[in-house]
């Protein structure tokens, strides 16, 4: 095996078992926040009838008490847990977010409260094959021991809690999100409360008329069993966490001989664990460190300029080395997310936090709130038009810009994108801030027709007033950026930043060098479900950029009016 390939094989394996970390941890949670939306619509038919709740424990057992079910439900619970163990371990500071802190603790708080409810009814059945019904429940919970039934109820906000914020954090990042966020969230509070209200109701009835629901019998031998076996559980639970922080704490006490130390501007020098990233050394000493993406390594602006020490430090990892190519990063830069020092080094961090801080919204529209998502780009630029406003008077020159301001706007608009900004005599449009990269595809190239038949018009308007007519060099382009409000003071605004942006950037200079119209990326060409293979395909390579990319060279958009009626008509706005 050639040796960059003996050194990235870690790396790929490393990366494989993370996934296979997180799709576990995703499935496991899954399958558990089925379970609970299952068992609390069973508690939601106390609001019919205590018997409309044994008819729907039927069919819930029938689901959870087959052995595919039970191996499922505690094969997802048992894995769950221990991927929190693992999380619990893996941390390098317990140093988080408030809601990755409750997240946790909800996790690892679970198991306890749960315990006396898994005992009293599954573990039950599997010893004795006592059938407890819900009249033995409720009774147990709502008239013999209501101090059970509030640790039942608080055990049942925190698993759903627990499995809502799991939730969340999986799919807001999804384009959709925005769409279907207030509806998940009306469900999120309507299944914990329907499922209390009935089992409240279930209550009542069984107190007015307790004789009506006889209890079922202990089988002899199991009030002296499952004691035992609830104690055992407890312990066992409360041992796995504390052997745990025991090992974090060896790791910890392994490690303190190992320490570097990490100087700042201004002389302030922290010391951090080898393995630890400077970022992470930067949150833990309370210094202000930007980092749009969260630490993974995507946005750049972590970015840290390395005075001193930097020869003396690893190699970046590909994820750093793509990232920093991508921005055409000099040899002495590195992301302090991804860099982590072995030897003492001396940084400054090329982003002022103090001054990019508005870039992550803690308010705003959801399409605002600075994070990653797939976009479509649209660059469009006036050709020669220095020259063709050489002989003008500057009213003139203002009238005819702002003309042509207004047509870009009204189409971009009514196209359902947002219209960036102007540089010059050129623009930046953004689509797919709250709609899918399909969606937004189609609105782009809806978008530039639209532009192409209103430049068209004021060339009709004005044939006389110029001496040539108004040209355009677009182009089109989707992939992942990063969204958010950035700038500062009333320069701030709506922005994106990141490698889709350059490229298509690129790509607009492209349709320029070839003298074409419009210049589209096969990729948004494919989202869009356009049919060019009537133009040329190029593969082009792109300035700062790793892969090249496959594009659609138009070199006239008058042949394709047919499309650009069709298109009016899908996205035309009423």
């Amino acid at each position: 095996m050639r040796p960059h390939l003996r050194m990235q094989a870690p790396l790929f394996l490393t990366s494989i078992r993370r996934i296979r970390l997180r799709e576990i941890r995703l499935v496991s949670g899954l399958v558990l926040g089925l379970f609970l939306v299952t068992h609390f619509s069973n508690h939601a038919l106390g609001l019919i009838s205590l018997e409309a709740m044994e008819t729907g424990r039927a069919v819930f057992n029938l689901l959870w008490r087959s052995w595919l079910g039970t191996v499922l439900l505690y094969g997802a619970l048992s894995g769950h847990f221990l991927l929190a163990l693992v999380a619990l371990f893996r941390r390098r500071t317990l140093r988080m977010p408030v809601r990755e802190a409750v997240q946790l603790a909800f996790g690892l708080a679970l198991p306890f409260l749960l315990i006396p409810h898994v005992v009293g009814t599954r573990v039950d059945f599997a010893l004795t094959g006592r059938g407890v019904g819900y009249a033995d429940v409720v009774r147990n919970l709502w008239i013999l021991s209501p101090d059970l039934g509030l640790k039942q109820t608080v055990a049942l906000v925190i698993a759903w809690l627990h499995f809502c914020v799991g939730l969340y954090f999986w799919l807001r990042n999804k384009a959709w999100f925005a769409r279907v966020g207030l509806t998940l969230y009306s469900a999120a509070l309507l299944v914990p409360v329907l499922a209390l209200l009935g089992f409240a109701e279930a209550g009542r009835a069984l107190s007015e008329d307790p004789l009506r629901y006889p209890e079922t019998p202990m089988i002899p031998g199991a009030e002296q069993v499952l004691p035992v076996v609830r104690d055992s559980l407890f312990v066992a639970i409360s041992l796995s966490i504390a052997a745990v922080l025991a090992a974090r704490m060896l790791r910890y006490y392994l490690r303190r001989s190992r320490r570097v130390q990490v100087t700042y501007p201004g002389g302030r020098t922290i010391t951090i664990l080898q393995g630890f990233s400077v970022l992470e050394g930067s949150r833990q000493a309370g210094i202000p460190h930007q980092s749009v993406c969260g630490g993974r390594g995507r946005c750049s602006t972590c970015r840290v300029r390395v005075i001193e020490g930097l020869s003396e430090q690893p190699s970046p990892t590909p994820q750093e080395r793509a990232t920093l190519a991508r921005i055409d990063a000099g040899p002495n830069i590195r992301l302090a997310c991804q860099l982590r020092p072995s030897h003492d080094l001396t940084i400054a961090p090329v982003l002022s936090a103090n001054r990019l801080g508005p870039v992550l919204l803690a308010s705003g529209s959801p399409a605002a709130r600075g994070r990653e998502r797939d976009l479509a780009v649209l660059f469009c630029d006036l050709r020669g038009f220095t020259r063709l406003t050489e002989h003008r008077l500057p009213y003139d020159t203002v009238f005819l810009l702002n003309s042509y301001f207004e047509v870009v706007g009204q189409a971009v608009e009514s196209a359902g994108g947002h219209l960036d900004k102007f540089i010059g005599d050129g623009a930046l449009a953004l689509f797919g801030l709250t709609d899918t990269p399909d969606v937004a595809s189609r609105q782009a190239f809806d978008a530039a027709l639209r532009i192409f038949e209103g430049v068209r018009h004021l060339n009709e308007t004005y044939a006389s007033e110029l001496d040539q007519p108004l040209r355009l060099a677009l182009s089109l382009h989707v992939g992942p950026a990063i969204a958010g409000e950035m700038g500062y003071g009333h320069a701030m605004g709506l922005t994106a930043v990141g490698d889709t942006i350059n490229a298509g950037s690129r790509l607009e200079n492209l349709a320029k060098e070839l003298d074409a119209e419009l210049v589209i990326s096969a990729e948004l060409a494919a989202r869009a479900g356009l049919d060019l293979t009537a133009h040329e395909r190029r593969t082009v390579k792109i300035r700062g950029r790793n892969q090249p990319i496959d594009a659609w060279i138009i070199t006239q958009v008058g042949d394709m009016t047919g499309a650009a009626s069709m298109s009016n008509r899908a996205f035309r706005t009423p």
